[in-house]
């Protein structure tokens, strides 16, 4: 009597038919729902060189200002989260946890920021983002008056919690320009106003409150160019008022 070879496999020393998968790999449609999670985590990160520019729609020529005495913040400004408002003829931020308010204009590479700010919290918490990308917090220099509890004043450069340099940044920058200068000698006095200048002319940020210098730093890779050419309000978690903005190329 012939035996029919094709008709039933022959088993292999381990127990499997011949040309069948070994029963410990992962079937081909649990490999595509895997691959399908794997894609659905990421595709934030995986989107990011697909996203346009952040929307203009102020043109900085010879000077741009705002007193936000009107009801509504109006087209000129954008927030991913919040409820960013004018209130009493200024802009308030009631606590926007590093949602920052962006204007919709590209800064010049040297440029001078000038407004007003008041905190009315304890926390003081008081800060603005500069040649970021108009969408995230931290994707340029985040200025921070009073933070972590009013303890620490700082500019940090990607990275609110970069490692403390000195104010001439070293070459190659450390930790993958990741970094920020700071003092903890200075702390915002609740319902005070303070005015703020910020500017940039080369490679050095400065910043100062009331005509004080506070802190600068001399980037040797300065961020600038598209992605890096935004400025922003922003707060963590206290209600801050801000007043008088004016942009002013250098």
């Amino acid at each position: 009597m012939t035996t029919d070879r094709t008709a039933t496999p022959e088993a292999t020393p381990h127990g499997e038919a011949a040309g069948r998968a070994p029963a410990n790999l992962p079937a081909p449609r649990l490999l595509a729902v895997l691959a399908a999670a794997v894609l659905v985590c990421n595709a934030p990160v995986l989107a990011l060189p697909l996203r346009p520019a952040a929307a203009t729609t102020v043109e900085i020529a010879g000077s741009f200002q705002d007193d936000f005495d009107r009801p509504e913040l109006g087209e000129n400004y954008w927030s991913t989260g919040d409820y960013w408002r004018i209130f009493d003829g200024q802009l308030l931020s009631p606590g926007a946890h590093n949602n920052p308010l962006w204007l919709r204009a590209i800064l010049p590479p040297d440029v001078q920021v000038d407004f007003d700010a008041r905190s009315e919290a304890p926390e003081g918490d008081t800060k603005c983002e500069i040649f970021g990308n108009g969408y995230d917090h931290a994707s340029g220099y985040v200025l921070i008056f009073g933070g972590w509890g009013n303890r620490v004043t700082a500019i940090a450069r990607l990275d609110e919690h970069g490692v403390p340099v000195d104010a001439q940044i070293p070459e190659p920058i450390p930790e993958g320009g990741h970094v920020r200068v700071q003092r903890t000698d200075m702390h915002v006095e609740q319902g005070r106003t303070y005015h703020w200048t910020v500017r940039r002319k080369g490679q050095t940020l400065s910043w100062s409150l009331d005509g004080q210098l506070v802190l600068q730093l001399v980037d040797p890779e300065p961020l600038r160019g598209s992605g890096h050419d935004r400025f922003a309000f922003s707060t963590w978690d206290a209600d801050v008022f801000y007043d008088n903005l004016k942009v002013t190329p250098l």
